[in-house]
């Protein structure tokens, strides 16, 4: 029975990493208020990892998955200072953010869930990597901002996109910054007693 697999998020990036080593999914929004001052209290680390639990678990109640699907769920912030750094949503965040964190490092947290529902478990795990970031002139900040780019990004910048010139390095997994950690997703799969080509369709070449 070919299994299901469904994607808790809207998130581009996490669509096109998924894309990216061949996994056909389709995706259902959980709706789930990641503002929830109950969740928001929580540790950054501790605060995405029960968003994408609440996620994956929203998805597999509102709607009809079978019971053969993988569900993943999913959420990033960004932690700087200590404080949890998630969507700047105004061009004055976004700049206030990009000048705080201007010639600095903080820690990028991807929270995973995947629910099993043929099995009817679950595993959740974290990926954390350090992003370190190039002094920026005003010129810079100004027009990186006004890109509309950092607006509804976790941290207010993303490693595949316009804001890559200004990351000089990073210590972790680069798909974790980008919004989903491959790496940890295959660990949680192999961990729910699965093979990772139980999700990955291998390009057949001629």
């Amino acid at each position: 029975m070919t299994r299901r697999i469904i994607l808790a998020s809207a998130s581009p990036s996490r669509k096109r990493l998924l894309e990216s080593v061949n996994i056909e999914f389709e995706v259902l929004v959980s709706g789930v208020d990641e503002e929830n001052p109950e969740i928001t209290k929580l540790p950054p680390s501790e605060m995405v990892l029960a968003l994408a639990i609440m996620k994956a678990h929203t998805v597999k109640d509102s709607f009809e998955c079978g019971e053969n699907a993988l569900i993943i769920g999913c959420d990033s912030t960004f932690e700087f200072e200590g404080e949890s750094l998630g969507k700047p949503g105004t061009r004055e965040n976004a700049i206030e953010r990009a000048r705080a964190l201007s010639g600095k490092s903080g820690l990028l947290h991807t929270g995973h869930s995947v629910i099993d529902t043929a099995q009817g478990i679950e595993v959740s795990d974290l990926s954390t990597a350090r992003v370190h970031f190039a002094k920026m002139s005003e010129n810079e900040i100004q027009n990186y901002v006004d890109s509309g780019e950092p607006l509804n990004v976790a941290g207010g910048f993303t490693l595949d996109g316009l804001s890559a010139p200004f990351i000089t390095h990073i210590e972790g997994d680069p798909s974790g910054i980008i919004g989903l950690s491959l790496p940890t997703l295959r660990k949680i799969v192999l961990n729910l007693g699965l093979q990772w080509s139980d999700l990955s369709r291998e390009q057949v070449r001629a």
